[in-house]
């Protein structure tokens, strides 16, 4: 069993780390609120928590970072140039948060200079997917490597793709989530005319569920939708991150996408309205704040 540092408990680190418990592999915790992190080992015996991002890879076979945004991410890992470089040199580090290309190609490049294994893995899923071993995992970086990596990452996932060199899982991660944000906002707007029109959303939803828009997202985020779900599985605030990182990325090419850009008025109109630590699937009530 290889020995895994998770560094991000956050609610996909804790589950990443969860599941690789159960599955036996001994796993080293690490987190900038150190409570989440004693919170979590606490119930399990095989895992410990890390003081220091250094000291989690110090004796770590593979280290799984999984913040929000890239500059925790280069916060963590690049910040202290002590990390990688006293890290177990046969390490393998895999990002799978949603960091940005950016990102993605400053870890590839201080790895490479460390001596150390870099991959680009952000993922398709949630809390859920992770729980019943069902996650997509968009991995970038050399081949070799994601083999090295593919019995520890099989553990919570259903898939691994290789979709290019360090940055491309990036790329594919914004263009899956480029359409996401976007279904999620339509849908919203759909339930709310389906609301003004009294129509009983149950069927509304039963419909939705049946018709050619029956993506596994909009099945999945039924409760969210029709608020029977009060969990967060992604707040607005996170998906206004994201579009950011998606309209950075379409400007590099001097690309114009007018959706992306309406979407991303749509959930920075909700965040100033103060629905921003809501979940995403929440923003049909930011529509009638004036």
């Amino acid at each position: 069993m290889k020995r895994v540092a998770v560094l991000g408990v956050g609610r996909m680190g804790a589950a990443v780390a969860t599941e690789l418990s159960k599955a036996g592999h001994p796993v080293i915790l690490w987190n900038r609120s150190r409570d989440s992190a004693e919170s979590l080992a606490s119930n399990y015996s095989n895992m410990v928590v890390a003081a220091t991002p250094g000291e989690a890879l110090k004796d770590a076979d593979v280290a799984i970072s999984f913040f929000v945004s890239g500059p925790a991410t280069e916060a963590t890992l690049l910040a202290d140039p002590a990390v990688l470089e006293q890290s177990n040199d046969s390490i393998v580090i895999v990002d799978m948060g949603t960091s940005g290309v950016e990102t993605a190609k400053k870890l590839g490049l201080a790895a490479s200079k460390a001596g150390r294994k870099f991959v680009d893995a952000p993922v398709s899923g949630s809390v859920s997917t992770i729980q019943n071993h069902q996650l997509l995992v968009m991995a970038s970086g050399d081949e070799k490597d994601i083999s090295e990596i593919r019995d520890v990452l099989m553990v919570f996932s259903k898939k691994i793709v290789r979709v290019g060199d360090i940055g491309a899982g990036q790329v594919m991660k914004l263009v899956v989530n480029s359409v996401v944000h976007a279904l999620n906002v339509a849908v919203a707007e759909g339930l709310t005319l389906a609301s003004e029109f009294a129509l009983n959303l149950d069927s509304v939803y039963d419909v939705l569920e049946e018709s050619v828009v029956a993506a596994p997202y909009v099945k999945y985020k039924r409760g969210t939708f029709l608020g029977t779900n009060s969990l967060v599985a992604m707040n607005i605030d996170t998906v206004g991150k994201d579009m950011g990182l998606i309209l950075e990325l379409a400007r590099s090419r001097e690309l114009v996408l007018p959706l992306a850009e309406s979407v991303s008025g749509a959930y920075s109109r909700a965040s100033k309205a103060g629905f921003g630590d809501r979940d995403m699937g929440s923003i049909a009530e930011s529509f009638k704040t004036k």
